[in-house]
């Protein structure tokens, strides 16, 4: 850390500007948080360890990375993917010469032909979850019988970990938003509403981990030097399969692949539903706004039919001489005169506005447009007779 500057929060001598000081300072003082954090012990990664025969050899224990990468041949580029301080959004299934990478949803594992090594997640929130999946993953790896090898039982309980993994949380997410929406169809509420968008915005990051995981299984699928390299076993016993000779493997993968792609599609359909939800519910606001306008309007043109009425009325309420003052049927035919004139101008605005408001498909409110006749042709075009010639 000596090539660092010593900071002087009294002295700004060494920025260009009064401004710049406290910038600088920041950027100084992140940095050397960030690279005083990178202590020893960050070369460590803290695994358990699975043997053979399916007993669990090591508890969290500590590792440095040097040595995992010395004894199992890897690079420590493959360890950056796998390391639980470093967040990973994005799974992968990398196929090594003595192992295999794993590092999907909340499972960091690295699988030999004999030995699982399970990386600890750092901050994780689902202990039950890691527990069923050592307990399924112990089970299946004492297993003693004729059929798949180490690695795929190994591959296999870690792909099964991950689909309930993807189950739970599909049902979690169904059934809250599928109480949601039920609870909009019999009313429209702010808080509902917005809680459906932040169940949108959850669900849309679910089918993107899921879609991700898709892509993972898919992307093994395509390679078949990879799929014939994942056969540890036969490779430690001196007979390596073929380019071509991984059915057994691809018809796991392409098992879970098809069970990932359903959670999906299921997530897909949520999400559809809920867009037309929130489609829906926007279209009734504006439905509403619109009759809320509407109400507003015709108060303002009724209002506008009594003012006509009013001001009849107020002419004659003046003290100015009209000679009707002593008339006897004056102030009845001036009411009447202002009623009348009242409705009419209050049924001429209303009749107006429903004119207005009334939706059509053409532009010229119902009106058909008169048939247009050969002379509005252009010269050209136009039929010529022998006498036109």
């Amino acid at each position: 850390m000596s090539w660092f500057p010593k900071l002087n929060p009294r002295s700004n001598d060494q920025f260009d500007g009064p401004s710049d000081g406290p910038e600088e300072a920041t950027k100084v003082a992140i940095l050397e948080r960030a690279m005083k954090g990178r202590q020893p012990a960050d070369l460590m990664l803290r695994c358990t360890i699975l043997d053979a025969d399916g007993n669990v050899k090591t508890i969290s224990g500590q590792f440095k990375k040097s040595d995992l990468c010395s004894e199992h041949r890897l690079n420590p580029r493959d360890l950056r993917k796998i390391d639980s301080r470093v967040p990973n959004l994005v799974p992968t299934i990398l196929v090594r010469q003595e192992a295999i990478l794993v590092n999907v949803l909340h499972i960091r594992a690295l699988v030999k032909a004999d030995a699982v090594i399970l990386f600890d997640t750092y901050g994780s929130a689902d202990s039950r979850l890691h527990s069923v999946f050592l307990y399924h993953l112990e089970h299946n790896l004492r297993a003693k019988t004729s059929g798949p090898p180490y690695e795929f039982r190994a591959l296999e309980s870690i792909l099964l970990s991950v689909l309930s993994a993807l189950e739970a949380e599909i049902v979690f997410i169904r059934n809250l938003v599928g109480g949601l929406l039920a609870e909009l169809e019999d009313d429209i509420d702010r808080d509902r509403f917005k809680r459906l968008l932040h169940h949108s915005r959850r669900l849309a990051s679910f089918q993107n981990r899921a879609k991700l995981v898709e892509e993972a299984l898919e992307e093994v699928l395509e390679q078949d030097d990879d799929l014939s390299n994942m056969y540890l076993t036969d490779k430690k016993n001196g007979s390596p399969r073929a380019t071509h000779d991984h059915d057994e493997l691809e018809v796991l993968l392409e098992s879970f692949s098809k069970q990932v792609e359903e959670i999906r599609n299921e997530a897909e359909n949520f999400q559809s539903n809920v867009q037309s939800t929130q489609e829906i519910v926007e279209l009734i606001l504006d439905s509403n706004r619109n009759a809320l306008l509407a109400l507003d309007l015709k108060v303002s043109i009724l209002t506008m039919g009594i003012g006509v009425g009013t001001l009849l009325a107020g002419l004659f309420g003046m003290n100015l001489k009209s000679h009707m003052e002593d008339a006897d049927y004056a102030f009845f035919a001036m009411s009447i005169f202002s009623i009348v004139a009242t409705g009419v101008f209050s049924f001429a605005g209303l009749r107006r506005l429903a004119r207005i408001r009334k939706m059509g498909l053409s532009t010229t409110n119902g009106r058909k447009k008169p048939p247009q006749s050969s002379s509005w042709l252009p010269m050209p075009l136009r039929r010529r007779g022998p006498d036109t010639l």
